[in-house]
């Protein structure tokens, strides 16, 4: 890698690089131009000097002027002013778009989630032909009669998704309610299996008093409200009982 020999004209021009800098960061909103820092070499009659950038917002980060000074010239002129990071800079994360940062609870009424193109998740939920040839209107017109004309069905892939979020969530197995449990869901009268390949796994909890009413359990996971714990009878009273209270307060008349 061959080095550039640094311009000595370009180099010192530190004020021309701080004018340049100075009007770049009021123009960004008063960022400030701290202690120079330096030059570096670019190309041939090309120089960076380096500005510290004295904005609390902006730590590590520094102002950059390149300069340049064409043949022959006398006086180099501002290239370009970019405000760049250094290796102990803050960086914002990198860029990750809406639709994939999304999780459950943050879909509020109202909002639209679009499905991505070839979602993984979903499989077409006719078969038969391309979408407008006679065989596919034909089978659409058929499942549509049926009423199972939902347009995508859940994929292989997407139901592995789903079990393993529910097997692995606060209605699993490892839940701590499922190791304290006196008898897994599976056997609970309140257990509603799934209906599917799902339903080997899975079910839904139809016990008012439980916590996990309403949820898709697994059929390892448990609770406290199982239907075989019974409450225990009270005991039987004696046949025979003394009043020894009235017998002491009359001890009083």
């Amino acid at each position: 890698m061959t080095v550039s020999k640094l311009d000595a004209v370009t180099a010192a021009a530190v004020d021309l690089a701080r004018a340049a800098a100075e009007e770049a960061a009021e123009a960004a909103g008063n960022f400030g131009v701290g202690d120079f820092l330096g030059v570096v070499a670019e190309g041939e009659r090309l120089a960076t000097h380096a500005f510290a950038c004295p904005h609390p917002g902006y730590v590590g980060w520094h102002w950059a002027v390149t300069l340049v000074r064409a043949t022959r010239a006398k006086a180099p002129t501002v290239n370009e002013v970019v405000l760049l990071p250094s290796d102990e800079a803050l960086l914002a994360q990198v860029w990750v778009p809406w639709a994939e940062r999304i999780g459950p609870g943050d879909l509020a009424p109202g909002m639209l989630l679009p499905l991505g193109d070839n979602d993984p998740r979903v499989v077409p939920g006719y078969t038969g032909g391309t979408e407008n040839d006679e065989e596919s209107l034909a089978t659409r017109a058929v499942v549509h009669e049926l009423g199972l004309g939902r347009e995508r069905l859940l994929s292989d892939f997407g139901r592995s998704l789903a079990a393993q979020r529910w097997y692995d969530g606060e209605h699993g197995p490892d839940a701590p309610s499922s190791r304290l449990a006196p008898a897994p869901c599976g056997t609970c009268a309140f257990f509603v299996r799934l209906r599917g390949s799902l339903g080997v796994a899975f079910g839904a909890c139809a016990n008012e008093k439980s916590p996990a009413d309403g949820h898709v359990v697994s059929l390892e996971h448990g609770c406290g409200a199982h239907s075989d714990v019974i409450a225990e009878a009270a005991a039987p009273l004696p046949d025979a009982l003394w009043d020894t209270i009235s017998d002491e307060m009359s001890l009083f008349d």
